[in-house]
C-alpha cells in the first residue's frame, strides 16, 4: 500500500486557488490517522466484557497505542481507504470468591498487529496477554478470550465499515461548486428534480458493476504437476499456511484461506483446465465469480498458466472499492509467487 503523501503527483490533485476539486474528478487523499485513533479510542475504551458471571469482572481500559497509516482516497465521488495500523488496548479483570471478596487484580493487553484495507474482510489476529501467569491470571485470560475477543473484533469492524464509508471524507464528498456554477444551478436543480428516479438507477447499477482479471503466468515445470498442486489440499495448506478443503470431482466443493474463499468445481480436465466458481465471503450475498485456469506446456519443463476470472464485484458488502485490485493481488502474490518459492518453480 502506497504511505499517505507519496501517490504519484499526476494523480493527487493540488488545492485550487478557488479550493474546487471539480466534481471531484482528480484524487483527493485525507489523512484519516487521527480520526482512526479518536475512533478507536471511543469504540473501544471502557467496555463491559463479565460483570460477575464465574465471579469474574473484567473491561477494557484505554487505548494505549495505535500506529501505522491510513487515508481515504476521493475520485468523482467513489470511496477507496487505505489503512495499515497497529493497535494496543489495555484490559484489566479481577476475581472474587462466592462472598464477594476480592481474590485477584490483574491487568493485561489486547494487541492487534495488524489491520488493513487489503484484508478488510477477514478478521484481524487478536493477541491478549495477561501480567499475571498464575492460575486465576490464566483463567481470566481464558475468559478474555472467549468473551472479549468477539466484542473486540466487532468493534474494528465498526471501524472497517466506516473507513469504507468515507471515514472523515464522507462529509465533504458534496462536490465543490467552481466559480460560475451558482448560476447554472436554478436551471440544474430543476433538472435534477425531474431526474431523481433515473439518478437512483444509474447508482445502483454502478454498485452491482461486475469485473474481470487475466493473468498469465510461467513456471519451471511440467503441465501436470502445476495441475496437481492446485487441485491439492494439502499443498494448498503448504504454500498458503492456511487451511484448505478441495474436491477433486466436478460438483465438489471448495474452501481455501482458512474458509475466506469458497466454491464448487464445474470442469476439470486432468494437467489441461480447471473452473471453478469462487466467492469470497466478504462479497455481496449470492455474488459468485467463475476462474478459468488453463495450462498450456509449449516445451517439455515449462508451463504457461493463463488465469481469467469473471463476474468480480466491484465492491464487497462493506461498500469497498478495492475487490478487484486485491483479488488480482491475491493470485499474483498470495498463490503463484507462493507457489513459485515454496515448490521452486520460478523462471
Amino acid at each position: 500500500m502506497a504511505k499517505y503523501g507519496e501517490g504519484d503527483k499526476r494523480w493527487i490533485v493540488e488545492d485550487r486557488p478557488d479550493g474546487a476539486n471539480v466534481h471531484n474528478w482528480h484524487w483527493a487523499e485525507k489523512n484519516c490517522l487521527e480520526w482512526s485513533r479518536t475512533l478507536l479510542s471511543k469504540l473501544l475504551s471502557e467496555l463491559t466484557i463479565l460483570d460477575g458471571e464465574g465471579n469474574l469482572y473484567i473491561k477494557t481500559k484505554t487505548l494505549e497505542k495505535l500506529e501505522g497509516e491510513a487515508y481515504v482516497n476521493v475520485r468523482k465521488g467513489k470511496i477507496i481507504p487505505g489503512y495499515e495500523i497497529a493497535l494496543t488496548l489495555s484490559w484489566e479483570g479481577e476475581a472474587k470468591d462466592p462472598d464477594g471478596k476480592s481474590v485477584i487484580k490483574c491487568d493485561g493487553t489486547v494487541e492487534i498487529p495488524y489491520i488493513a484495507d487489503e484484508n478488510a474482510d477477514e478478521d484481524p489476529e487478536v493477541k491478549i496477554l495477561v501480567k499475571d501467569e498464575g492460575p486465576l491470571g490464566k483463567r481470566l485470560k481464558e475468559a478474555m478470550v472467549a468473551k472479549g475477543k468477539p466484542v473486540i473484533l466487532e468493534k474494528v469492524r465498526v471501524y472497517v465499515q466506516s473507513m469504507a464509508k468515507g471515514g472523515p471524507a464522507k462529509d465533504e464528498l458534496e462536490v465543490k461548486k467552481a466559480p460560475g456554477s451558482a448560476a447554472k444551478s436554478s436551471v440544474s436543480s430543476a433538472a435534477a428534480a425531474s431526474n431523481v428516479g433515473a439518478q437512483k438507477v444509474v447508482k445502483k447499477e454502478e454498485k452491482k458493476g461486475f469485473k474481470t482479471i487475466t493473468l498469465t503466468e510461467k513456471f519451471s515445470c511440467r503441465a501436470k504437476d502445476m495441475f496437481e498442486i492446485m487441485m491439492d489440499e494439502n499443498r494448498w495448506k503448504g504454500f498458503t499456511q492456511s487451511n484448505a478443503k478441495i474436491s477433486k470431482e466436478v460438483g465438489g466443493e471448495i474452501s481455501i484461506f482458512d474458509g475466506s474463499v469458497t466454491g464448487v468445481n464445474m470442469e476439470l480436465v486432468e494437467g489441461k483446465l480447471i473452473v471453478q466458481k469462487w466467492r469470497f465471503g466478504s462479497w455481496p450475498d449470492g455474488v459468485n465469480s467463475t476462474v478459468r485456469i488453463a495450462f498450456d506446456e509449449p516445451e517439455p519443463g515449462l508451463t504457461v498458466v493463463k488465469l481469467t476470472q469473471t463476474g468480480i464485484p466491484e465492491e464487497d458488502r462493506y461498500g469497498n472499492a478495492t475487490v478487484v485490485e486485491n483479488t488480482e493481488r491475491g493470485w499474483r502474490d498470495l498463490i503463484f509467487h507462493k507457489i513459485r518459492a515454496v515448490f521452486g518453480f520460478g523462471i
